[in-house]
């Protein structure tokens, strides 16, 4: 399955709850961490699940940074 790659600049003491995140919905989205420094990350997303991880990174943007680059 070919998988949709976007890359976000995060709030960094964030990374590891968004990696929790998206471990949880699984089959959704792998995250992984590009920067830790910068909090930049990378989400690798199925396709099929493109509008579910749409909206998780949505409602995370109301509690922190979370910009795509």
């Amino acid at each position: 399955m070919k998988m949709i790659h976007k890359e976000y600049l995060v709030d960094k003491i964030k990374i590891g709850f968004i990696r929790f995140v998206f471990e949880g919905h699984e089959g959704v989205a792998i995250a992984t961490t590009l920067d830790s420094k910068k909090g930049v990350i990378r989400l690798a997303i199925a396709p099929d699940r493109l509008k579910t991880a749409n909206m998780i990174v949505e409602d995370l943007k109301k509690d922190f940074m979370f910009n795509e680059v």
